[in-house]
């Protein structure tokens, strides 16, 4: 599921709190988000409609939960990234990360670290 940057703003309000209502997920904005309370609400309906959030009633206020989850979200991202940044393939991303950006020494040691676990036999039985 693709979302967008205001989405993403919305959802991360969402997963770290939750259920949330509107008026509790706008305070949780960052400062510079500045939307108005209709915004927040039409935009808690498309991701009700997307089905990445669930909306219920209580009382008169609408209550909001996560469907998706952060980890199924950014697995989606990362893959729409990959796909269109580099043909679908995860090595030249590896490379790309390597090579290009500024990572400290203790960033690419852990990335090593995690590609050394999931590529050990034993964890994969």
């Amino acid at each position: 599921m693709k979302l967008s940057q205001a989405e993403w703003q919305i959802m991360n309000a969402l997963w770290d709190e939750h259920p949330a209502t509107a008026r509790q997920i706008a305070a949780r904005l960052p400062e510079q988000v500045n939307w108005a309370y209709t915004t927040i609400k039409t935009m808690l309906t498309r991701l009700v409609e997307k089905q990445a959030v669930r909306e219920r009633k209580q009382g008169n206020a609408s209550l909001y939960d996560p469907i998706l989850s952060r980890r199924q979200a950014r697995s989606s991202a990362l893959k729409s990234l990959v796909n269109q940044a580099f043909d679908g393939a995860f090595g030249p991303l590896m490379h790309f990360l390597f090579e290009q950006q500024d990572l400290t020494a203790k960033e690419r040691t852990q990335i090593i670290q995690i590609l050394q676990e999931h590529n050990n036999p034993k964890r994969n039985r």
